[in-house]
Formats: structure tokens, C-alpha cells, sequence
């Protein structure tokens, strides 16, 4: 996982745009802000949706509760039992929607731990011959994990957002938001039941990337 230290990065003018967004979650309307960041390449854009109720917050707005999302095709859209992508977003989006103010940060260009669809897929396969997540990652040449949060972040600090509860159970994702400047008051977990299809993939993720399940 990079990490970096916080630098000045020149990016496009119009770098974010915002707009409503109402969506459907569990059975009930909710609005949302929506807020995409574009960074320096056209594939770094990134989605903010923010749950802010105003009812709730007296004053000065409490610390938002946050979840930086790693877009996954196969998890987030076709609901694969082959990670926890979805049940973690759909936790998130639940947290989140009940809080009286927090964020999801979408970050499409994560998928696979950075490594894109066809190497994750590729992945796959070897995974299926007996390889663990960072066995295969290896076999195709990939790095174990090459996500940024550079852009995550500055869309964090341009939202007021420069202090978070993070909901992750990865503590490099949260030393690596640290590097860019974002202070975490606190790190919520947010545990996935496992199934006979990730198991492996969960225990992998405990084992040799520390993350607190």
C-alpha cells in the first residue's frame, strides 16, 4: 500500500463537482450529498456521499464517521461471496446512514488493491489452483497492495473532514490516511461474517496483512 508523505499535488481546475443524490437502502429514501473528485490522470475520481442530519447536530457538527470503500466490481455489484466487499459497504452505508454526520468515499480505481479488474480476476484464477491472495497477486506480477489515498484524502480536508472515525479493520489504510494529513480519533471495525468461499481470503487478510478481524 503507498502511503507518501503529504505533498502538494497540481490538480484540474475543476477538480469536484456536487450535486443530491437519493437512493434506495433497504427499503427506504435516502438523500445524499454527492461529491466526485477528479485527480491528476482521468482514472483517479473518486465519489464522496455524505449523510448530514441536521436534526441531530446542535451546534458545532460531531466528528464525521467515514468509510474509504476500494470499488469492487464482482463484490459491490454482483455481490460476490468471494470477499467481503459488499456486506463491508452495505455495513457502511447502514453506520453511516444512522449517524448524524459521516461519509462514504468510493474509490472505483482501488479495485483489486489497486491492481485492476483483469490482474484481480487473473488472481482469481490462481487462487483456485491453492494460492492465498498474496501468493497470486505475485504469480502475476502485481504488487500485494498498490492503493493510494492521496485523492481520498484532499477530498476529505476540501469537505472539513480533516478528523474522522474511520470505519476499517486495516491499519495501513489508517497509518496511510494519517500520512496525508487526516487525523483518526478512532478506528471502528467493521466485520463481515465469513462463508466457505472467503474463508481463506479472511484468514489471509488476519495473517499476513494485520488487519483486526
Amino acid at each position: 500500500m503507498k502511503s507518501g508523505a503529504l505533498t502538494s499535488v497540481k490538480l484540474p481546475a475543476d477538480w469536484s463537482v456536487e450535486t443530491i443524490l437519493p437512493i434506495d437502502f433497504q427499503g427506504r429514501e435516502l438523500m445524499l450529498e454527492a461529491h466526485a473528485y477528479q485527480g491528476e490522470s482521468p482514472e483517479e475520481q473518486i465519489l464522496v456521499l455524505i449523510h448530514r442530519d441536521e436534526n441531530a447536530i446542535n451546534g458545532a457538527a460531531p466528528i464525521p464517521i467515514v468509510r474509504v470503500h476500494s470499488g469492487c466490481v464482482t463484490g459491490d455489484i454482483f455481490h460476490s461471496l468471494r470477499c467481503d466487499c459488499h456486506q463491508q459497504l452495505q455495513a457502511a452505508l447502514k453506520i453511516v446512514s444512522e449517524a448524524p454526520y459521516g461519509a462514504i468515499v468510493y474509490v472505483p480505481y482501488h479495485e483489486g488493491r489497486g491492481i485492476g479488474l483483469f490482474k484481480k480476476i487473473q488472481a482469481y484464477a490462481l487462487q483456485d489452483r491453492g494460492l492465498d491472495t498474496i501468493e497470486a497477486n505475485i504469480e502475476v506480477g502485481a504488487p500485494i497492495d498498490s492503493r493510494d489515498y492521496g485523492l481520498a484524502a484532499r477530498a476529505l480536508r476540501d469537505l472539513g473532514m480533516q478528523e474522522i472515525k474511520l470505519l476499517s479493520n486495516n491499519p495501513a489504510k489508517e497509518q496511510a490516511l494519517k500520512s496525508h494529513g487526516i487525523r483518526i480519533s478512532e478506528r471502528v471495525p467493521l466485520v463481515a461474517e465469513p462463508n466457505r468461499f472467503n474463508k481463506r481470503y479472511l484468514d489471509t487478510k488476519r495473517a499476513r496483512m494485520a488487519h483486526k478481524l
